[in-house]
């Protein structure tokens, strides 16, 4: 049967002896050859997203086909780079296809939820407008 030990009740301090004191006493290397020591960095709390206008999500229909595109207009501010990089991540959440034409997004078929949560996130003042 395996040997309990007792903690002791009256108040003295507990013997303690810690498992990793023969490694330290081995002198080993602190971090594995080749690689670069382990840092902790304290992040700091993220910044409150600026606003960065207001922009309409509208839907449309017309001279398309039938076709339902979700168009985002309105944009101030802001380049077309950086306009191309929002249209490729809401047409990767949407799992659909789009464009950047005349300084507006257009995603391929009804996405205004998704596109609404993508704008938030990136510091926009969605609105829905139109139909």
């Amino acid at each position: 049967m395996k040997d309990k030990k007792r903690l002791p009740i009256s108040g003295e301090p507990i013997p303690w002896e810690s498992p990793f004191a023969t490694l330290k006493s081995l002198n080993l290397p602190l971090t594995p050859a080749g690689k670069p020591p382990v840092t902790t960095v304290d992040a700091a709390p993220p910044s409150p997203k600026k606003n960065r206008g207001r922009v309409d999500i509208i839907r449309q229909t017309a001279h398309r086909g039938g076709k339902t595109v979700t168009v985002v207009t309105g944009f101030t501010g802001i380049s077309l780079a950086e306009k191309e990089t929002l249209a490729k991540d809401m047409q990767k959440s949407c799992g659909a296809g789009g464009t950047v034409k005349e300084g507006r997004i257009e995603v391929q078929g009804d996405q205004r939820d998704t596109v609404f949560r993508i704008l938030t996130n990136a510091g926009f003042r969605p609105v829905f407008a139109g139909g």
